[in-house]
Protein backbone atom coordinates (compact mmCIF):
# COMPACT_ATOMS: atom_id res chain seq x y z
CA UNK A 1 0.00 0.00 0.00
CA UNK A 2 3.04 2.45 0.64
CA UNK A 3 4.69 1.87 -2.27
CA UNK A 4 5.16 3.83 -5.24
CA UNK A 5 6.38 3.59 -8.08
CA UNK A 6 9.65 5.85 -9.87
CA UNK A 7 9.00 6.99 -13.76
CA UNK A 8 11.89 4.74 -15.85
CA UNK A 9 12.70 7.67 -17.71
CA UNK A 10 13.89 11.15 -16.73
CA UNK A 11 13.02 14.32 -19.07
CA UNK A 12 16.75 14.94 -19.54
CA UNK A 13 17.03 11.70 -21.66
CA UNK A 14 15.77 10.85 -25.17
CA UNK A 15 12.95 8.64 -25.33
CA UNK A 16 14.02 5.21 -27.20
CA UNK A 17 14.02 5.36 -31.05
CA UNK A 18 13.38 9.19 -31.04
CA UNK A 19 15.48 11.32 -33.38
CA UNK A 20 17.84 13.85 -32.06
CA UNK A 21 17.29 16.45 -34.79
CA UNK A 22 20.16 18.70 -33.25
CA UNK A 23 22.36 16.43 -34.87
CA UNK A 24 20.83 14.80 -37.76
CA UNK A 25 22.74 16.08 -41.11
CA UNK A 26 20.39 17.97 -43.67
CA UNK A 27 19.53 17.04 -46.71
CA UNK A 28 17.56 18.65 -49.46
CA UNK A 29 15.85 16.90 -51.90
CA UNK A 30 13.47 18.42 -54.98
CA UNK A 31 11.23 16.61 -56.27
CA UNK A 32 10.35 17.12 -60.18
CA UNK A 33 7.50 15.82 -62.14
CA UNK A 34 8.23 14.43 -65.72
CA UNK A 35 6.09 12.37 -68.13
CA UNK A 36 3.01 11.63 -68.00
CA UNK A 37 2.70 7.56 -67.81
CA UNK A 38 -1.62 7.63 -67.74
CA UNK A 39 -3.04 4.65 -70.12
CA UNK A 40 -5.70 6.54 -72.09
CA UNK A 41 -6.58 3.89 -73.48
CA UNK A 42 -7.14 1.17 -70.92
CA UNK A 43 -10.74 0.97 -70.77
CA UNK A 44 -10.47 -0.64 -74.30
CA UNK A 45 -7.91 -2.95 -72.85
CA UNK A 46 -5.07 -0.85 -74.96
CA UNK A 47 -2.12 1.55 -74.09
CA UNK A 48 -1.85 4.57 -75.23
CA UNK A 49 -0.10 8.08 -73.84
CA UNK A 50 -0.75 11.38 -74.58
CA UNK A 51 3.27 12.42 -74.89
CA UNK A 52 3.11 15.36 -72.42
CA UNK A 53 6.98 15.94 -71.48
CA UNK A 54 6.72 17.33 -67.69
CA UNK A 55 3.93 18.44 -65.29
CA UNK A 56 3.06 22.28 -65.69
CA UNK A 57 0.41 23.32 -63.05
CA UNK A 58 -2.60 24.67 -63.75
CA UNK A 59 -2.60 26.98 -60.76
CA UNK A 60 -0.98 28.48 -58.02
CA UNK A 61 0.77 26.43 -54.92
CA UNK A 62 -1.74 25.43 -52.56
CA UNK A 63 -4.88 25.71 -54.59
CA UNK A 64 -6.42 22.04 -56.55
CA UNK A 65 -5.61 23.52 -59.43
CA UNK A 66 -1.90 23.12 -58.55
CA UNK A 67 -2.32 19.63 -58.88
CA UNK A 68 -3.86 19.04 -62.65
CA UNK A 69 -1.51 19.09 -65.52
CA UNK A 70 -2.12 22.23 -68.01
CA UNK A 71 -0.34 20.77 -70.92
CA UNK A 72 -2.42 16.93 -70.38
CA UNK A 73 -5.12 17.37 -67.81
CA UNK A 74 -4.47 14.88 -65.61
CA UNK A 75 -3.43 14.72 -62.16
CA UNK A 76 -0.18 15.19 -61.09
CA UNK A 77 -0.10 11.69 -59.31
CA UNK A 78 0.10 10.46 -63.18
CA UNK A 79 3.98 12.07 -63.97
CA UNK A 80 6.61 10.03 -63.15
CA UNK A 81 8.61 11.58 -59.93
CA UNK A 82 11.76 12.38 -59.65
CA UNK A 83 13.98 12.96 -56.32
CA UNK A 84 16.93 14.62 -56.49
CA UNK A 85 18.68 14.35 -53.07
CA UNK A 86 21.29 17.34 -52.87
CA UNK A 87 23.76 15.77 -51.04
CA UNK A 88 26.75 17.82 -50.02
CA UNK A 89 29.57 16.51 -52.15
CA UNK A 90 32.15 19.38 -51.12
CA UNK A 91 32.50 17.92 -47.66
CA UNK A 92 32.77 15.00 -49.05
CA UNK A 93 35.34 15.62 -51.50
CA UNK A 94 36.99 17.35 -48.82
CA UNK A 95 37.86 14.79 -47.04
CA UNK A 96 38.72 12.39 -49.40
CA UNK A 97 41.71 14.45 -50.99
CA UNK A 98 45.31 13.47 -50.17
CA UNK A 99 47.68 16.44 -50.11
CA UNK A 100 50.61 18.06 -47.95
Amino acid sequence: MGKTRATAASRSEPRRGSIDYSTASQVKASVNYRECQRNHAAYAGGYAIDGCREFMPSGNEGTNRALVCAACGCHRNFHRREVDSGVDSESSSANSSTGP
